[in-house]
Formats: structure tokens, C-alpha cells, sequence
């Protein structure tokens, strides 16, 4: 049986991020990730977007990591090579939208140290984007788009370099204590290794993780954001990502537009919750219900203009769409071996090294 001092389930952004800033001399870290690939589901399916800060309710760790991870994240992407674009971003507001909504979220991101936030006019937006329709906009020079695989394998190495593990391929199946309660027992497939410490950064399967190890009891709600993307020279109409005002509740940003490193522009996502954590396809949305969504932004926009795109699956703590639910972030209070790092929908990728700090200082408080 293999003994290590911390085992971090998930090889997503988050857990990659636990693993490189965990990792140190004398400290043995290995991750177990279910898929063959790092990283393949909720962190390389979604818009790549670098966020501000702005929309989460003042003090919560949404806000506070965001902010934090935004830096970091840009930081990291430029040092390692990532391809990104600290681009800026639109929030629009068409003629029939009310300006206190668009005050509102100025209000709520300078509340959350996003300071470089601006109200500017028609004419501000048609020089940046001449093909968005907008009486007015939030400007937001902070947000930016990210190559999110690109993220991954930077993230892998340089966890690889601090001499992490990686086990790919390696889903948990359960898990024991011993010794007292001074090691826990995870079994894999292939194999039970014993630790001193476990990050769950299992995403849609934290829930499940955290049973098998005696956890905190908390649910994962699937929820399901479909895309489509532009095609022939619309994909050219926009230069960085152009957003709706999002509603009133909730956390869903609205179907947005957002270009890519790579030269595509995708348009979404979509909100529907779902039983099933692995059905990214059935029942898919067809194409032509983001044809309208895309003309609120974009009025030149034709039926042909858009294609299918992916789909995307959020780890969501709340199954009603209209309530707020943040990041559950904290040392478990039934298993003290165990650290939570469960419910990471955005703006978990933009606040993944963030996140990654703070669950390190948990870990440290468990190996003390």
C-alpha cells in the first residue's frame, strides 16, 4: 500500500492549481483525476473568460477570490505562456433596459475592489465595437479571455516540476480510516493508498467524494450550458467578449458573445439543470434559438451566420437558478483529514490560483 501525505482528487484547473501550490520539499502530493485527460470536464468547457469581479454579492468568496485570482491568473498566463488577452469586456444595455441596472452592477463591482470599472456612452462602444448595439455600456478593462487547455497542461507542469504526481485514468471508488482516525484509505482501481490529507476538488463528483471519505453531506446540481458559434465573417463583428445585463437574480450572465485566442467566437452558454453528470448531447438546443439571443447583441446577425457549438456542465451547490451559492471552501467539520474544495462553477477558473492558496493554508493546518 503507497503512502503519500496529500492526495487532491480532481485534475481540473482547481486541483492542479491545489497541486503546484501544495507541492513542496519533504511533502509528497498526488492527484487523481477519473478521466484519461486533465482537465477535460467543467475546465475546458466554458467561455475562457478572465473575470473582474463584478457580479458576486459583496464579501462572498466568489468575490473575494476572483479579484485575488484575476491578477494571479494573468500573471501565471504570461509567465508560462498561456495564451490569453486582457481585452476588456461590454456589459450592454439596449434601449428598453433601465440605467439604475447598469449603476447597479458599477455599484457592486467597485463595492467588490474592481476599480477600473466605467459607464460610457453610445458612441464609446461603437468605436470599440461598431457592430454591438448599445445606448450604453459597463466598460470593463480588467476581464480578459484565456486558452483554457493551454491553462491545463501550463498547470500540470508546473506542478510536474514541483514533483506533484499526476494519476490520470484513476477514479476514487471509496475510501476508509485508519490507524484511528490518522490516515484515510482511498481506493482506486488499481490500487489503496494512505494518506494524511485529501483535497476535494472533484467538481461534479465532490458530493460523491465526499460521502466516501464520512464528509460534510451537500449535494452537486448538474447544470448544463450549451453554445453555438459564429461562422464566415460574422465571426469578425466582435473583438473581445459583449454581455448582456444579466437578470435581475441568480447567477446565470445571460448568452453572451465572447472571441477566443484562437480566432472563433462562441455564443452562450445556456442554463438547463439535469439529473445526469456525464450528458453533455441529449436533447440539444437547436441552433436557431441563439439566433435571437446573438441579435440582441449583434443585429446584424443572420440564421446562417450561427452554428452548433459545445456543451459545458457546472458543479452548481443550489439546484434554484435564481439563488446566489458560493464556493464551499473549508476544512470539513465531520472528517478534519478532509478539505472541501466543492462547488467551483464561475468565476472558478479566473480564481483558481486563489482558491489554490487559501485550500493550501488548510492543508498546512492538517499536516501540522
Amino acid at each position: 500500500m503507497e503512502e503519500v501525505d496529500l492526495i487532491i482528487v480532481g485534475g481540473g484547473v482547481v486541483g492542479l492549481a491545489c497541486a503546484r501550490e501544495t507541492a513542496r520539499p519533504g511533502r509528497t502530493v498526488c492527484v487523481l483525476e477519473r478521466h484519461p485527460r486533465l482537465g477535460t470536464e467543467t475546465s475546458t468547457h466554458n467561455s475562457g473568460v478572465i473575470h473582474a469581479g463584478i457580479y458576486y454579492p459583496r464579501g462572498s468568496l466568489k468575490a473575494q477570490l476572483c479579484v485575488e485570482g484575476r491578477e494571479a491568473l494573468y500573471r501565471f498566463c504570461e509567465t508560462h505562456g498561456v495564451p490569453h488577452r486582457r481585452c476588456g469586456k461590454l456589459i450592454v444595455a439596449r434601449p428598453e433596459d433601465d440605467d439604475a441596472r447598469l449603476l447597479d452592477l458599477l455599484a457592486r463591482g467597485r463595492a467588490n475592489a474592481v476599480d477600473d470599472l466605467e459607464i460610457v456612452d453610445q458612441a464609446f462602444v461603437a468605436r470599440l465595437e461598431p457592430a454591438v448595439a448599445a445606448r450604453a455600456a459597463l466598460w470593463s478593462p480588467s476581464t480578459g479571455i484565456v486558452e483554457t487547455e493551454a491553462l491545463v497542461r501550463a498547470l500540470h507542469r508546473d506542478a510536474s516540476d514541483r514533483e506533484a504526481i499526476t494519476l490520470p485514468a484513476m477514479p476514487l471508488i471509496g475510501g476508509a480510516v485508519d490507524d484511528g482516525g490518522a490516515w484515510l484509505e482511498l481506493r482506486t482501481p488499481a490500487e489503496t493508498i494512505r494518506t494524511r490529507a485529501v483535497v476535494n476538488a472533484a467538481g461534479l463528483y465532490a458530493d460523491e467524494v465526499s460521502a466516501m471519505l464520512g464528509g460534510a453531506s451537500f449535494t452537486i446540481y448538474p447544470c448544463r450550458g450549451e453554445y453555438a458559434e459564429l461562422v464566415g465573417v460574422s465571426r469578425g463583428l466582435v473583438t473581445r467578449p459583449v454581455y448582456p445585463l444579466p437578470p435581475l437574480s441568480g447567477e446565470h450572465l445571460g448568452v453572451h458573445v465572447t472571441p477566443t485566442t484562437w480566432g472563433s467566437v462562441m455564443v452562450g452558454p445556456t442554463t438547463r439543470y439535469q439529473a445526469d453528470k456525464r450528458d453533455h448531447e441529449a436533447d440539444r438546443l437547436p441552433v436557431e434559438a441563439f439566433v435571437e439571443p446573438t441579435r440582441r447583441l449583434l443585429p446584424t446577425i443572420r440564421a446562417q451566420d450561427v452554428r452548433a457549438g459545445g456543451t459545458g456542465i457546472r458543479a452548481k451547490l443550489s439546484p434554484d437558478p435564481a439563488a446566489f451559492s458560493d464556493f464551499l471552501i473549508e476544512r470539513d467539520t465531520r472528517q478534519p483529514r478532509l478539505v472541501q474544495a466543492a462547488g467551483i462553477d464561475s468565476p472558478g477558473l479566473t480564481a483558481c490560483l486563489a482558491i489554490a492558496r487559501r485550500v493550501s493554508t488548510l492543508v498546512d493546518e492538517v499536516l501540522r
